[in-house]
């Protein structure tokens, strides 16, 4: 294995690439805008890989949907409009490079637990841990003692397409009512379009009293504590790490959460003893961990 790698994020808008050393630090990095298509999504990873890089280096792409690692394909990447692509052979073909795939928010679980596991958090801690994505769409990846956990298909963690969320809105998977809908920055922009991030926006406006704002808040942590529990009644991790777009807004969105569990767990003795509040993190920030996650995929 050679002594860099090239690690690629590919998100709902954007694409991003890292050059990184075997430990994970960072050397470099590149990012253009996201194109929907298979034959975009691949363009614009080779762009990406060879601005980084004019050598053949291995290559960890994270990208959203159902990804088989075994064989590098990837399907029903609803917000790129892809429906199957062999991702790692039409990659590996123009670089020659040896490639793998993995889900996006697999490979942001994996940046983020090797981000933690060299923090004060300590590996003890780490033997399961969840990390939720809160970007574009909504889904989640887990962690045992840093290595992924894959499931049978590539479909674990893809929450938010569990068609529970009570406002039943379209969702592009074909189904109602899906997580994503209302827990996502799509969703977000869809209830609150009059500004851009949303969420930050939204907690100003209730704390000024604005019941609107009060009404869409509600619905989102809603959405987002279903997402929550579904985590913590299925993997029980240690710690939650919320990252993508909207964990961007920090602290006060560690707070609307925690309201909504210590609201749920007023009338659940259950909910209330399992504390989900205290095992939640934001994911590092500034710091590209699903593309050093893809880099370090390569190696697991």
């Amino acid at each position: 294995m050679a002594e860099t790698l090239i690690g690629i994020d590919v998100g709902g808008t954007k694409i991003e690439g890292t050059l990184v050393d075997r430990f994970g630090h960072v050397l470099d990095t590149y990012k253009v805008p996201a194109r929907s298509g298979n034959e975009c999504v691949v363009e614009d990873v080779v762009t990406v890989a060879r601005h980084l890089s004019d050598e053949a280096l291995p290559v960890g792409i994270g990208i959203p949907g159902r990804v088989d690692t075994a064989h590098g394909m990837v399907w029903d990447v609803v917000n790129l409009g892809i429906l199957e692509l062999p991702l790692a052979e039409e990659v590996s073909s123009q670089l020659g490079s040896d490639v793998r795939v993995v889900n996006d928010v697999n490979a942001a679980a994996l940046g983020a637990s090797a981000a933690l596991a060299s923090g004060d958090v300590g590996n003890d801690a780490l033997e399961v841990m969840a990390f939720l994505n809160l970007g574009t769409g909504l889904a989640a990846g887990v962690t045992r003692y840093g290595k992924l956990d894959h499931g049978f298909s590539g479909a674990l963690g893809e929450i938010g397409h569990i068609p529970v969320d009570p406002n039943q809105l379209p969702c592009p998977c074909g189904q109602r009512g899906c997580l994503e809908t209302i827990g996502s920055g799509k969703g977000l922009r869809e209830l609150w379009p009059q500004a851009n991030p949303a969420m930050p926006d939204i907690i100003a406006h209730c704390e000024q009293g604005d019941e609107h704002a009060q009404e869409v808040l509600a619905k989102v942590m809603h959405a987002i504590g279903d997402a929550l529990q579904i985590i913590t009644q299925t993997y029980d991790p240690h710690i939650i790490v919320i990252g993508g777009g909207i964990s961007k807004t920090g602290e006060p969105l560690l707070q609307a959460i925690s309201k909504e569990m210590t609201r749920r767990a007023s009338s659940s003795h259950f909910i209330e003893t399992i504390d989900i509040p205290s095992r939640l993190r934001l994911a590092p920030s500034g710091v590209p961990i699903g593309a050093i996650g893809a880099a370090m995929s390569l190696l697991s």
